[in-house]
């Protein structure tokens, strides 16, 4: 099964230049009100995540949830822990390794490439960048990914992780904030349409922004570790998934967080329980 690693160092944006992008991509930066105001997203018909709630990350592997955990998130390959909160791993903005083959045989046009033709690559984990540099390959790329986010609600999850919002930090100026920021618009709706949350996976100066988009939640990776977690919190009513992978990152979110958010610490490649290098702990 391919997975992605973690976005150890990737660190959040500047908020002004963010509520510019939001402005391009959906019109504004106000914070959400009016009618579903209460639920982030104001989502209908979609079963949110519980604030707090023992959680787990399993987005390398499937195994049996640890006793007490009731929210579990697993890549789209695998199926959902049962009796869980499950929530569906998908690599939205850019391509897996062993999958961009398949890009290049039946969509090579929608892989981002710089002006020599060379695809423009997330080099810290060889991904290349999909291209939702225009609103025509936005919907064609919604199309695709969209199939992947029905996939998981078929397979009975209740929320999707959609992952790389900030692909554009690693596009070399090819991509914008905005694009990113349309594009996950896109995703949110197709999420809803299918009866699935979604949560934001990290870029914590965009958790407003985001919230106003229509994500729900959010996954957050070492936000303990660089004092992010209170913008996801904040904008998300405390339904925030936090993934540490250094003690000193979860001793800082679980001194500040651990009675509110859903905190634990994995290994960097977050491998199945019984495999060498297997680590989780929490508050």
């Amino acid at each position: 099964m391919a997975h992605r690693a973690p976005h150890a160092l990737r660190r959040a944006l500047a908020a002004t230049a963010l509520c510019g992008a939001l402005a391009l991509a959906a019109g504004g930066c106000t914070a959400p009100g009016g009618d579903g105001a209460d639920a982030p997203g104001g989502a209908q018909g979609v079963e949110l995540p519980e604030p707090g709630v023992a959680f787990d990350y399993q987005i390398g592997g499937a195994y049996p949830p640890p006793d007490g955990v009731r929210a579990v998130s697993r890549d789209r390959t695998a199926k959902p822990a049962p009796g869980v909160y499950s929530i569906c791993y998908v690599n939205a903005f850019q391509a897996q390794p062993d999958a961009e083959g398949w890009w290049q045989d039946h969509h090579p046009d929608l892989l981002l490439r710089d002006a020599d033709g060379t695809l423009v690559v997330d080099e810290d984990w060889d991904e290349a960048l999909l291209d939702i540099s225009t609103a025509a390959k936005r919907e064609r790329l919604a199309g695709i990914v969209g199939k992947w986010i029905d996939g998981c609600a078929e397979a009975g999850f209740q929320a999707v992780e959609a992952d790389n919002l900030d692909s554009y930090e690693r596009s070399d100026g090819l991509l914008t904030a905005a694009d990113d920021m349309a594009f996950g618009k896109l995703l949110a709706s197709r999420a809803h349409a299918a009866g699935l949350a979604i949560g934001q996976k990290n870029a914590a100066g965009l958790a407003r922004q985001g919230r106003d988009l229509g994500f729900d939640f959010a996954v957050a990776e070492e936000c303990g570790q660089y004092d992010e977690c209170g913008a996801y919190a904040d904008a998300y009513d405390d339904r925030v998934f936090v993934i540490e992978y250094r003690r000193d990152g979860l001793d800082a979110a679980c001194e500040e967080w651990g009675d509110r958010l859903s905190v634990v610490l994995r290994d960097l490649d977050v491998v199945p329980a019984g495999e060498s290098g297997y680590r989780r702990r929490t508050c």
